[in-house]
């Protein structure tokens, strides 16, 4: 029997992309149901994070005007990670298997039959994996790759050059909804869960229209928030610092005890103003260091809800 698949879509102020997405999707799903890949009741489900253009406005007139489309709508802002977070867990109960992806059509949809070959071959997750970053700018290919390899470098488990484009099975959907954690980063959470997991490689394009969502300071953010919620080596680094520090301090001390009682004056400010801002900077990273990690305790232990759904369009055709 054909599986059940619920393409899950997180947007955010995509109209002016959104009407080339939903055709191009509902074009796919037709030619995957011709070739028996996906059964009848798969359908598309937009995720708006409450979008200030007229995203929502699209999204319910696609839902009642073609039989595929279905739409959540948050009741406010809460970001990329707890949309799809949020389209994934209302999908789960109604399909075999989600697949996520972008709505700025930089996803291959080409590579969809891949990723359901796979899962009815059976592998509970596939990732989608780039297979170069031709498009990227070099600032922003030399960054990426350069974060994968730190995250690796701090123990994570991060598939390289994988970003959201992934399909997750029912039961793997099911592991995914017990981590509780409010500070989300998918790309870590996903490997974590387990069971047999497949790639799918495939070609980026540029995106067909619209704005990035993710500008530098929102990439840099969301770096940060994967290194910090999977990994507590940078406070092993920071303890390793301090203890680096303080035994070159007792150098100096040794140093500067020699020198007094040789009768050696070593003039000169400079080496004292350089050593001070050295020390204090370090300090003051340390403390932002630590910082950022009391903060994400702080978020967690008030363990308010990642989203809150104002309303759901579904659709009614029997499946």
């Amino acid at each position: 029997m054909e599986p059940t698949v619920y393409f899950v879509i997180p947007c955010y102020n995509e109209e002016a992309v959104l009407p080339e997405t939903c055709s191009r999707l509902t074009e796919k799903l037709d030619s995957m149901r011709e070739k028996a890949l996906i059964g009848p009741g798969s359908r598309i489900l937009f995720v708006d994070d409450g979008s200030k253009d007229k995203t929502w406005e699209l999204i319910a007139q696609y839902n009642r005007e073609n039989p595929w489309v279905e739409g959540v709508k948050l009741a406010h802002n809460r970001g990329h990670q707890n949309a799809l977070l949020c389209g994934l867990m209302t999908a789960m109960p109604l399909c075999d298997c989600a697949i996520s992806m972008d709505a700025d059509l930089q996803d291959d949809i080409d590579a969809l039959d891949q990723f359901v070959t796979k899962f009815r071959e059976g592998c509970d997750v596939v990732y989608g994996v780039r297979n170069k970053r031709e498009t990227d700018t070099w600032f922003k290919r030399t960054t990426a790759e350069g974060f994968y390899k730190v995250m690796k470098t701090l123990g994570v488990d991060v598939v390289f050059n994988h970003a959201d484009y992934r399909l997750m099975s029912k039961r793997a959907l099911e592991g995914l909804s017990e981590y509780r954690e409010v500070n989300l980063f998918l790309r870590g959470i996903v490997p974590l869960i387990g069971y047999r997991s497949d790639y799918v490689y495939y070609d980026r394009h540029e995106r067909f229209a619209g704005e990035s969502k993710y500008p530098l300071k929102k990439m840099l953010s969301f770096a940060l928030d994967g290194i910090t919620s999977f990994s507590v080596k940078p406070l092993k680094l920071i303890s390793n610092l301090g203890i680096l520090i303080s035994a070159l301090s007792v150098f100096g001390l040794l140093y500067a005890l020699i020198s007094y009682f040789a009768g050696v004056t070593v003039s000169g400010w400079t080496a004292i103003v350089c050593s001070i801002w050295l020390l204090g900077g370090l300090q003051m990273l340390c403390l932002g260091v630590v910082g950022g990690y009391i903060g994400k305790i702080y978020s967690e232990v008030k363990a308010r809800p990642r989203f809150r759904v104002e309303t759901y369009l579904q659709n009614k055709q029997e499946k």
